[in-house]
């Protein structure tokens, strides 16, 4: 079956655009210029992607990406046309996976699209079974890789897709320091460079914060200065 991917943009030239790359891709693609549109499609689609405008006129992306969060983990890539950290990292907080600026390559998108997916399928329940044993665990913090749950002392923890990868690679190399970099490329399969450091520390920051945990006294995910982490 083919993935199914949800875009929504009000620019219909870019939207049709990314339907046309993802289609040659054999994705099936549900295509919307407004977020209200999508709405009623998000609820009765079982989706594995949606890529959203960060600016539309009725429903921003941002707030399309806290609707989603509230009952989805499915992978949510950002579009931004503005460079800026501050759009990045809102859109990271709402439980966004990636974002891709404006104007971008075509190809450049269907990469990060495939990215998402490929880890998308590897954590997530009823996509690909994993060899090892799908429970993984640490001092009360309990995940399990094959139907997605996550539990801090038996209570359940809701995580976004990205969360929920790094915690299992932190407890998948428990005692042993992961670097940033390693995090980054193992999630997004991309090249690292200096500003994918934030991406990472944004999403430990709100993973820490979902499980109880502190920078300053960390029970579960330590920071190694300089190096990176470690539960």
């Amino acid at each position: 079956m083919n993935d199914i991917i949800l875009v929504v943009d009000d620019e219909q030239d870019i939207a049709d655009l990314i339907e046309v790359y993802l289609q040659n891709e054999n994705y099936t693609v549900f295509k919307y210029y407004s977020a209200k549109e999508a709405l009623a499609c998000i609820e009765s689609t079982e989706l594995d992607l949606a890529i959203l405008d960060i600016m539309m006129p009725d429903i921003n992306g941002f707030e399309l990406c806290r609707k989603i969060r509230e009952h989805h983990t499915f992978p949510v890539i950002m579009l931004t046309a503005k460079d800026e950290e501050t759009d990045k990292i809102t859109g990271l907080t709402l439980g966004a996976d990636d974002y891709v600026t404006k104007p971008f390559r075509p190809l450049e998108l269907i990469a990060r699209v495939k990215a998402q997916l490929r880890r998308y399928k590897k954590y997530n329940p009823g996509k690909e079974e994993l060899d090892a044993s799908p429970i993984l665990c640490y001092s009360g913090l309990e995940i399990n890789t094959k139907t997605h749950e996550c539990l801090v002392n038996e209570k359940p923890i809701s995580l976004t897709p990205t969360e929920f990868s790094i915690l299992c690679i932190l407890l998948q190399n428990k005692g042993t320091v992961v670097s940033a970099e390693k995090l980054f490329h193992e999630i997004w399969q991309d090249e690292y460079y200096s500003k994918s450091n934030n991406t990472i520390t944004v999403h430990i920051r709100h993973l820490r914060e979902k499980i109880g945990d502190t920078a300053e006294e960390p029970k579960y995910i330590k920071t190694i200065w300089g190096v990176g982490y470690k539960i």
